[in-house]
């Protein structure tokens, strides 16, 4: 059951563009069972906003989660490009090469980098 749940966790909930903050979430299933996911959005004012409004959405599917860090992404759709940089005050900075991976998989056609400079 908690294996269906976590499969039906999104690994990547970006914005469609712009530059906001992300984080870096872990989140489990019973047991063993965990995956890593990604989460960005422009209304968030800090990083904990994003974390907090994603762990109020896995609990109620009776998952849980861990936030590994943050930064932020500049998503520019017209240049088909996504950079992920910087880090959390609060988290401290994501692996942005797990994050970038991710990207690349939910978006094939992009360029994407990343860099640890930058806030």
């Amino acid at each position: 059951m908690a294996g269906e749940a976590l499969s039906r966790v999104p690994d990547v909930q970006i914005d469609a563009d712009g530059v906001f903050k992300y984080v870096l979430v872990r989140v489990r299933g019973a047991g063993a069972l965990a995956k890593d996911v990604v989460r960005g959005h422009g209304w968030a004012e800090y990083h904990a906003d994003l974390f907090e409004r994603t762990a109020e959405e896995l609990a109620r599917h009776g998952l849980s989660c861990e936030c590994l860090g943050g930064g932020r992404l500049s998503h520019r759709p017209e240049e088909r490009k996504i950079h992920v940089y910087g880090y959390s005050v609060g988290f401290g900075r994501a692996d942005h090469a797990v994050t970038t991976e991710k990207l690349k998989a939910e978006y094939p056609n992009y360029e994407i980098t990343w860099a640890d400079e930058g806030y």
